[in-house]
């Protein structure tokens, strides 16, 4: 462990411009295929890239807690269902800004099983729920459940994030990430044994991938795994207080990649919105983390 914070911060916003970019293509997906087949098979083939890699380097995988490690990606894998599932059809910076409520609901749950929350984190927290509030929609009349599923992906994240924390903290980084993939793979192959011949991303079952869809899940699996391994470097070069910080990036990146890829565009108040969230969110990421020290 060391403390280069400027190599963290290259490894971490470069993991999240490769994440903001690649989740553009989910509707591609959204539009011939179904949220089941992209999964399953995403799964699998990250599945094989990283037995490929263990054997290649002589890397065993290792399980400490099977209950703890089985858990956290029950959580993880929720979320991230939601959040794929809503790439479908809501721009991805208005998806990732739901997700990235994860650090509030910790917060909230913090609060609700009795720990003492000072001010600054309460009005953080409030901070970033307006900013949810204006990245959702401006006229809360044209509020929809569909728009709400990524705050509710951010809640099953949070969960996720404290599981880490009180249940896997022996695993290792390779066997976590397996963990979620695995068991968003088992939610693929439920959904595909489950679904009929539906007309859309999330009622179909399966569905033989073309050109296009496979090759955006194989960009899916080398890009998620090279993100992962830039943030876990990043996290390895800085404090966890510090680089957390630069995960918010990705709802810029998000934002940004929308309007190049899809020409979506944020108007002044949805910008705030995002600049809102990654104030809330770093502020009691930062006082969390002095409150656990």
């Amino acid at each position: 462990m060391t403390d280069k914070p400027l190599r963290a911060a290259a490894c971490i916003l470069t993991a999240m411009a490769i994440v903001g970019l690649i989740d553009q293509y989910i509707r591609l997906v959204a539009e011939q295929s179904s949220l089941w087949t992209f999964h399953l098979l995403r799964s699998l083939l990250m599945w094989a890239i990283v037995l490929g890699w263990a054997l290649a380097v002589g890397r065993r995988l290792k399980v400490v807690s099977w209950r703890g490690l089985a858990g956290r990606s029950a959580a993880v894998s929720v979320a991230m269902m939601i959040y794929f599932a809503a790439l479908g059809f809501l721009p991805v910076a208005q998806v990732a800004a739901g997700l990235f409520t994860a650090p509030l609901w910790i917060l909230f749950m913090a609060t609700a099983f009795g720990q003492s929350i000072g001010p600054v984190r309460v009005t953080a927290a409030l901070v970033g729920f307006l900013g949810v509030v204006l990245v959702l929609s401006p006229d809360p009349s044209n509020l929809s459940p569909l728009a709400l599923a990524p705050v509710l992906a951010g809640l099953f994240y949070g969960i996720g994030a404290l599981a880490t924390r009180a249940w896997c903290g022996a695993e290792g980084t390779v066997e976590m990430s397996l963990g979620v993939f695995t068991a968003m793979g088992l939610w693929g192959l439920g959904g595909v044994l489950v679904m009929g011949g539906g007309d859309d991303y999330l009622t179909r079952g399966w569905v033989m991938p073309d050109a296009t869809v496979s090759g955006v899940i194989v960009m899916q699996a080398l890009g998620s795994l090279v993100a992962v391994l830039l943030l876990t470097r990043g996290y390895q070069l800085a404090e966890a207080s510090v680089a957390s910080l630069f995960e918010y990036s990705v709802l810029g990146f998000s934002a940004l990649f929308g309007w190049l890829v899809w020409s979506e565009t944020m108007g002044p108040l949805g910008l705030l919105g995002l600049a809102l969230i990654a104030a809330g969110g770093g502020v009691v990421a930062i006082r969390g983390e002095r409150a656990a020290a």
